[in-house]
């Protein structure tokens, strides 16, 4: 009765089925010793109760009788950002009423991660796996990897080779940024801007970036005489911290009072936009980021902020889109090559049309 007890101790640690876990995790939270949560866990992967994901992490593993479920990884590009976050609540909610068995593991940001947890989920024989990564160069060596082990892959946001595409229409949502700003600075500048800044993210390579090009075309179609000598860029690394530190160095040198900014994500719009606060010119620049996560969203609550607007991506219904495309593949239904989200300028203006409560980060 004491291990039967015991057993149910350590079921009850894990959230949901996708949560993956590690020994020390389910020592803390039972309350157990570690050698007897070892000797149940191990009882429980026998009983296929808990499922063993890689060399030294659990999962719930329980199945429906006289049903197979579909087991698919998600490779999360780093839990560090909400927009991830709203990813995988969208993808969990959703695969929980498809009946999928969801695995879930962090790239971290770091190439070396995403490596190493493409060969988790091939030495899992995953069904199907859900890839978020935005290192453009090692997206060929995830590929060639999954493609060997005849695991098909769909690639969120990065084009990976010879996957299917679920994302962004970067170039279309660099348009809709720029041309907000542009019209921005019409109303408020009477057009006179003395500089465009761009914040690139570089090792994401040139799909993901088109959206600073699309910016920058948004910008120039109404705004036709800014020149090259306008137009600054800084190599980011898509974090708030690399941002914040790059536009303070670059508000060192420049003395221009009249700066638009196009971020290429969310992070890198607040790092520039505590960059000005910090310099006391925050009345110099107007912004505007991609993907509305929640991260934002008090900012654009705000109808004073220089952050003033954000092109929506809308993580929190990617589920909806992703999962039918896992179904299909899994059925060996065809699916098209690539398939965008649809985008919208979410303002201090709109933002409770898309988001009638206020979220966390």
């Amino acid at each position: 009765m004491k291990s039967l007890f015991r057993a149910c101790q350590i079921l009850n640690v894990f959230h949901d089925e996708s949560e993956c876990l590690r020994l020390a995790d389910v020592v803390a939270r039972a309350g157990l010793h570690k050698t007897t949560a070892f000797r149940i866990l191990n009882t429980l992967v026998a009983c296929d109760m808990i499922a063993r994901v890689g060399e030294n992490k659990y999962k719930l593993g329980i199945r429906p009788l006289g049903k197979k479920r579909h087991r698919v990884g998600y490779a999360m590009q780093s839990a560090e950002f909400a927009f991830c976050r709203a990813v995988n609540k969208s993808l969990q909610r959703s695969a929980a009423a498809s009946d999928i068995d969801l695995v879930v593991l962090d790239n971290q940001d770091r190439p070396n991660v995403a490596l190493h947890n493409a060969d988790i989920f091939i030495r899992e024989r995953m069904d199907l796996v859900i890839e978020s990564q935005t290192e453009a160069r090692i997206a060929s060596q995830i590929s060639a990897r999954f493609r060997t082990a005849s695991i098909p892959v769909i690639a969120l946001e990065i084009p990976h080779p010879q996957t299917v595409f679920y994302g962004a229409n970067n170039s279309q949502a660099g348009l809709i940024a720029g041309r907000h700003l542009a019209r921005w600075a019409e109303s408020k500048w009477q057009g006179n801007v003395d500089e465009l800044l761009l914040l690139e993210l570089p090792k994401a390579g040139q799909v993901p970036n088109s959206r600073i090009l699309g910016s920058l075309l948004g910008v120039i179609e109404r705004l036709v005489w800014l020149s090259g000598r306008h137009i600054k860029s800084l190599r980011t690394s898509g974090h708030y911290e690399n941002s914040l530190e790059l536009t303070r160095e670059h508000l060192r040198r420049s003395r221009s009072e009249r700066i638009l900014v196009a971020a290429i994500n969310d992070p890198c719009a607040l790092g520039a936009l505590q960059a000005f606060r910090d310099a006391g010119r925050e009345e110099h620049c107007a912004i505007v980021g991609h993907n509305a996560s929640s991260e934002v969203h008090a900012e654009l609550a705000n109808p004073n902020s220089r952050l003033i607007g954000s092109v929506g991506y809308f993580p929190e219904r990617y589920g909806e889109g992703v999962i039918p495309l896992v179904l299909d593949m899994v059925a060996g239904r065809p699916v098209p090559p690539a398939t965008f989200v649809r985008h919208e300028m979410i303002t201090a203006f709109n933002l409770r049309s898309f988001y009638p409560q206020p979220s966390g980060s």
